[in-house]
């Protein structure tokens, strides 16, 4: 069979393809074949107002609040290959979905900051295999996305104020294999965690397919290490008991011992520190400190992705993670922290319906 042009790698990227490049962006907004960079109205008209066509009219587009615009709509057959955008204003006020086949429900529902492994507001280097953020606000993803007959993708801006979107959609148009599943990503927050319950990260989840990475948004609540929390994977009608327990939050995320070093100042001063750190599987990018180590409120930003070792299910997906940490004589504390997440995986179609995704004053982060 002829190479589609998909599942691509050093290994084969030498491999010659029928497949058609295309790209959308504010400067060609549907992808059409030559007709890119023909605009003469846009966000940057005023800068090229002596220069005219083809010099950088239209960069972005403008959102208005309360407003929802689509920035792709594709015919398949075809996948998107990478994303690139940079949101001004509050990513958590930025909703980011995506439709599939004609679906009145979104496969994808995220605030576009924590889709992006980048949940708190604040600029975190993301150095991933699928995900990467780069200085200052450069948001990139290079999940592939199949679809069979339309791709559709909203951003919706929730908040009180305009914001300015920058954004580029590669995508290509080829046949899709019978087995290609469809990507889904769906945020859930909790703040705070009730006492003594786990924190879901997915459930509702209905056909085949397979989970593929998670990001989380914690911060913590209590003085004292977090970390001790198990992740469950209830698989295919499991009850009580899941079919996968982890041993630890830090361990889940491929970290161990609190993600903790011993650091050195200029003056020599020893302390133990939490270490970020970025690699093609799992992370903890981002840390956000108030004064002192195992104090309140810090702030933390994690991903794992499961792209050698997914989880695979046959008809059903629950996703569950304790939030657990330590009390006096060596007893476990159970924590109720601020969490949220995004839960990423394939799975054939139709998707079932998401939970409401939580309000603008839900959502916020203070």
């Amino acid at each position: 069979m002829a190479f589609n042009g998909l599942g691509l790698h050093l290994g084969n990227l030498s491999r010659l393809s029928d497949a058609k490049t295309r790209s959308i962006s504010p400067e060609n907004f549907t992808g059409e074949k030559g007709r890119a960079g023909m605009a003469t109205e846009g966000t940057g008209e005023r800068c090229a107002r002596e220069l005219g066509p083809k010099w950088k009219i239209s960069p972005s587009i403008r959102i208005e609040a309360g407003e929802e615009r689509v920035v792709a709509d594709i015919e398949g057959p075809g996948a998107i290959q990478q994303i690139w955008m940079t949101p001004t204003g509050a990513w958590r006020m930025t909703i980011l979905r995506i439709y599939w086949d004609d679906q009145e429900q979104p496969s994808v529902e995220c605030p576009v900051g924590d889709f992006f492994a980048c949940g708190w507001q604040k600029y975190a280097h993301v150095s991933s295999l699928p995900v990467c953020v780069n200085p200052g606000s450069a948001f990139n993803c290079y999940w592939e996305m199949p679809f069979r007959r339309r791709c559709r993708i909203t951003m919706t801006n929730i908040g009180f104020d305009p914001m300015v979107l920058y954004y580029q959609i590669n995508y290509t148009l080829t046949e899709v294999p019978e087995d290609a599943a469809y990507f889904h990503a769906q945020f859930r927050r909790q703040n705070p965690l009730p006492y003594k319950e786990d924190y879901t990260l997915l459930d509702g989840v209905r056909g085949k397919g397979h989970y593929v990475g998670t990001y989380m948004a914690w911060q913590v609540n209590h003085n004292g290490w977090w970390g001790e929390g198990e992740i469950k994977f209830f698989l295919d009608g499991d009850g009580e008991y899941p079919t996968i327990c982890g041993t630890g939050t830090e361990d889940y995320f491929c970290g161990s011992y609190d993600f903790d070093t011993e650091q050195v100042s200029r003056y020599g001063v020893k302390t133990i520190e939490y270490t970020e750190f970025a690699t093609p599987y799992a992370g903890m990018p981002q840390v956000i400190r108030p004064d002192g180590h195992y104090v309140a409120n810090t702030r933390f930003g994690l991903y794992r992705w499961h792209i050698m070792d997914p989880v695979r299910f046959e008809e059903d997906l629950r996703v569950t993670i304790q939030a657990l940490g330590w009390r006096s004589h060596g007893r476990y504390l159970p924590l109720q922290d601020d969490i949220a997440s995004v839960a990423y995986w394939y799975q054939v179609l139709p998707t079932a319906p998401f939970p409401t995704l939580p309000g603008r004053d839900e959502l916020e982060i203070v």
